[in-house]
């Protein structure tokens, strides 16, 4: 079984995930300090909640220089949920404190015309464009996966090469985003039924 370490700041459904990840034949550990990732071939940095408050718990408990070392110069998996994939970003809209800069892009909040009518946060069901369909995480999913998401607040990638797959809600939104050893969703895989455990087998076996 591949071994993957959920890092655990108190700010993701982290029950959920391993769940998932059970389903899709992965032994998971929390990592609640950086060396608890010394023994995982993957890591999954999961979020939900203020951009502020969890780039402070990020930097608190140590993770944030480990992270960066373990994706820039040791070619970890590294995957990041909902709020998680925002903080490895340049920053956000929802908080001063810079992101990690792991992603060239920044978060911005979801401004629409009031003759939209859409509501914020986006949430619920929601069908993914897929751009990169060759992408290993990607290529095994049908159509117009449906994914189930939860935020206020969307990633503009510099590159829009980044941007793996997007959804619509008042213009398109990016939902995946990734390069070399980095993947992100916008949404929750651990929440998305079967479209999201295909994601998370694909992510065991992924080898970039």
């Amino acid at each position: 079984m591949r071994k993957i370490a959920i890092i655990d700041v108190g700010l993701g459904n982290i029950a959920s995930i391993q769940r998932m990840l059970q389903k899709a034949g992965a032994q998971s550990i929390l990592a609640r300090k950086p060396d608890d990732l010394i023994r995982a071939e993957k890591v999954i940095l999961p979020g939900v909640g203020h951009f502020n408050e969890g780039m402070k718990l990020l930097h608190m408990s140590g993770f944030a220089p480990v992270l960066e070392r373990l994706i820039r110069s040791e070619n970890i998996q590294v995957m990041g949920i909902c709020l998680g994939m925002q903080m490895l970003c340049r920053s956000s809209d929802e908080g001063a404190a810079p992101g990690m800069g792991l992603i060239d892009a920044d978060v911005r909040k979801f401004q629409f015309p009031e003759s939209f009518k859409l509501q914020i946060p986006h949430m619920g069901w929601n069908s993914l464009t897929i751009h990169d369909p060759a992408h290993p995480i990607l290529a095994n999913l049908p159509d117009q996966p449906h994914v189930y998401f939860v935020h206020s607040f969307q990633l503009h990638p510099v590159n829009r090469s980044d941007c793996l797959a997007s959804a619509e809600y008042g213009g398109p939104v990016t939902a995946v985003v990734g390069r070399d050893n980095l993947f992100g969703t916008q949404f929750h895989p651990e929440k998305s039924q079967a479209v999201g455990l295909s994601m998370l087998q694909s992510f065991l076996r992924w080898e970039p």
